[in-house]
């Protein structure tokens, strides 16, 4: 698999094919709403890669609890964007950058909360069309932030220093997905102590 589109595929191609492949890498048991929630997942990828940095939500510097305080304040359709926004954003955040978030003051379990609470109040409305979609990433929204997560790995392993980083993210956490593509790459993960250097 490459690290990056080929131009003949589109935005949208490329990351279905990493999202599947992830979900299915992961093992995530499929669900009615799983293939429209990966698709969903897929689209918002697409949206953050195309937009301008300075016009998306998840870096604005006011902070999500405020940010959903006011949504609350509000009904109808300015409610349900300013929850998708902020579910959006904070599902994007923790997946592509959870591990630079362990080292800020607000840890990613803040912003976990706040998008499961968005996607789970937005889930609330049968009317909408995607409320299954929603009810799917305020239950599995952690399952969603690890598949994020490894499409962010599958994309950005480009140089010794990102391998570096991944095996420091290895060294902490122990993680299945951070050893899978380390050894994808020839490189056989050994914990400090070790007698053996492979």
């Amino acid at each position: 698999m490459t690290n990056a589109p080929r131009q003949d595929e589109t935005l949208v191609e490329y990351f279905k094919e990493m999202v599947e492949g992830a979900l299915a890498r992961q093992r995530v048991e499929p669900t009615q709403s799983t293939s429209p929630t990966a698709f969903y997942v897929v689209r918002l990828l697409t949206v953050f890669a195309r937009a301008d940095v300075s016009t998306q939500a998840c870096w604005n510097p006011e902070p999500f609890a405020v940010r959903l305080g006011r949504a609350l304040e509000t009904a109808g359709r300015d409610q349900r964007a300013q929850l998708r926004e902020i579910g959006d954003s904070s599902l994007f955040l923790v997946g592509f950058f959870g591990d630079s978030l362990h080292r800020k003051i607000v840890e990613p379990e803040y912003y976990m909360s706040l998008g499961e609470y968005a996607y789970g109040s937005l889930s609330q409305c049968e009317a909408d069309i995607l409320a299954p979609v929603f009810a799917e990433l305020a239950q599995r929204f952690l399952t969603y932030v690890d598949v994020l997560h490894e499409v962010s790995q599958r994309t950005a392993l480009s140089s010794d220093s990102d391998l570096l980083k991944l095996y420091e993210r290895w060294l902490r956490t122990g993680s299945t997905l951070s050893q899978q593509l380390l050894a994808e790459r020839g490189i056989a993960p050994v914990a400090a102590g070790s007698r053996f250097v492979q």
